[in-house]
């Protein structure tokens, strides 16, 4: 199928900037050294301000004429405009530090969660995740590229004349009127180093948790969960899934004048008033272990740890829920279930596992279909995974097609799925007894598996059969 947009190169799209792009409704098709080809939309006639680019550009002019819907889709979707269009997309000629500055405020404006900045045989180049998913932004010359790696790490306290091994640092600044930290990762490739961004937002105070997606069982069985008074509570799932989002919205619940809740991160994505947070440093010997056995003797309530990595920290997790205190972190696993095993993987012991966790969870993020141009189409349940029983029969499926509203990605925005299990004597007694196979016991307790969630977001339309496939294919 011909795609019904003009596929541009990145060299070719930061011929003209965004705004060039959209005032004089153009895009470029050729540019070579002392001429531009552009097209302009069928119907009119040769523009007055030929002129006028030109000067601007100090090239000979010419225009093609192509038809007004391919225009402005081929406009959508490589001249994204942001809050602020006043920014430009094209760095020849800009300083350094003036591109930084533009690139960090164009990612945030986008919602893009990563920079990353990279470097091959004969090119360089900077790409933005948006929804999840990558999308290239500029080409940099090799000969620009080093003073940008040189102004990140001065930027972000690291050593500039290091390029044989990894470095960590950050940046903090402002976007707007709010403060953004930016976690900096350098790390040497074969061509030069390769560096990402992450951007970190500290303002905390939109993240409500009756807004995060879960079902009306799901919030029931998790705010049981975080309501005791002791015991481990455990969010799994991959790296971008939400996870810090959701503990953070339960801190944000748990954060009262009585209580006293200390935190140990990596790093310290957003900053809550009332809560004693500190930054994992193991660089110095700061490690989540030996941050908890400091945090036994200040007198916690609650401690929330960013992430349970080794026998050792699980093993101080298991210690701290058996001492009185309410424990909060996050796992690498599969599933909400998958935690009892790596947990046991780990060195725990099932009897000590089994008194102690009382909600388990896992989370995923799924990119949403755009309202403004999904499409229906029929679908076949031959293409569901092997093994995967729908619960019931669907006969047409939503695709994505892309609009200027979603910048012709066909998605836009994401939402959270849950699957939560609230610990009950009936699991504590499969934990303690290793039973692995726990499906109908799950089910006589009504509780929603991240595919059920999937299917429920597939059938009525809001994401795509794409999407709800990988949790389709995890299902128990």
């Amino acid at each position: 199928m011909e795609p019904d947009y003009i596929p541009l190169t990145a060299d070719l799209q930061q011929s003209i900037t965004t705004d060039q792009a959209w005032h004089y409704r153009i895009v470029p098709k050729m540019a070579s050294g002392d001429e531009m080809v552009f097209y302009i939309p069928d119907g009119t006639d040769t523009p007055a301000y030929q002129g006028e680019l030109e000067v601007l550009f100090g090239k000979k002019i010419r225009f093609e004429k192509i038809g007004a819907d391919i225009l402005g889709k081929t406009l959508g979707k490589y001249y994204r405009r942001t809050a602020s269009n006043s920014r430009s997309a094209n760095i020849s000629g800009q300083q350094t530090e003036d591109f930084l500055t533009q690139l960090i405020l164009e990612a945030k404006e986008l919602g893009s969660s990563d920079i990353h900045v990279e470097i091959y045989d004969d090119k360089a180049r900077v790409r933005i995740r948006i929804d999840g998913m990558l999308v290239e932004r500029y080409h940099l010359s090799k000969s620009d590229y080093p003073a940008l790696v040189n102004k990140v790490k001065i930027k972000a306290n690291l050593d500039i004349s290091e390029k044989r091994l990894p470095q960590d640092g950050r940046i903090q600044t402002m976007a707007g009127s709010k403060k953004l930290d930016i976690r900096v990762s350098v790390l040497p490739t074969l061509h030069g180093e390769k560096m990402v961004m992450r951007l970190l937002s500290n303002d905390a105070t939109n993240i409500n948790i009756t807004a995060l997606g879960m079902g009306k069982k799901e919030l029931s069985d998790y705010t049981e969960g975080y309501q005791k008074p002791n015991g481990i509570l455990l969010i799994s799932g991959p790296t971008g899934s939400g996870k810090t989002t959701t503990l953070y919205a339960t801190l944000k619940v748990l954060n009262e004048e009585k209580r006293n809740i200390v935190t140990i991160e990596d790093p310290i994505e957003y900053t809550l008033d009332g809560i004693n947070q500190v930054q994992l440093r193991e660089s110095i010997g700061l490690t989540f272990s030996g941050a908890l056995r400091t945090f036994l003797r200040q007198d916690p309530d609650i401690i929330m740890l960013g992430e349970i990595r080794d026998g050792e920290t699980a093993q101080m997790a298991i210690r701290a829920a058996l001492t009185g205190h309410l424990v909060l972190s996050t796992i690498h696993t599969n599933s909400a279930w998958g935690t009892v095993s790596r947990l046991v993987d780990m060195g725990v012991p099932p009897f000590l596992l089994s008194g102690t966790l009382n909600t388990t969870v896992a989370q995923r993020l799924v990119r949403l279909l755009c309202n403004d141009c999904k499409t229906t189409t029929g679908f076949n349940p031959d293409a569901f995974p092997q093994g995967y029983k729908a619960p019931r029969t669907v006969h047409q499926q939503y695709q994505p097609v892309g609009c200027g509203s979603c910048y012709y990605s066909g998605y836009r925005g994401r939402k959270a799925v849950y699957e939560v299990i609230r610990i009950d004597r009936g699991l504590s007694a499969a934990i303690r007894e290793e039973k692995n196979d726990i499906g109908n016991l799950l089910q006589d307790r009504k509780v929603k598996s991240l595919a059920d969630n999937a299917f429920e977001l597939f059938e009525s339309g809001a994401t795509s059969f794409e999407e709800a496939w990988p949790l389709l294919s995890d299902s128990w």
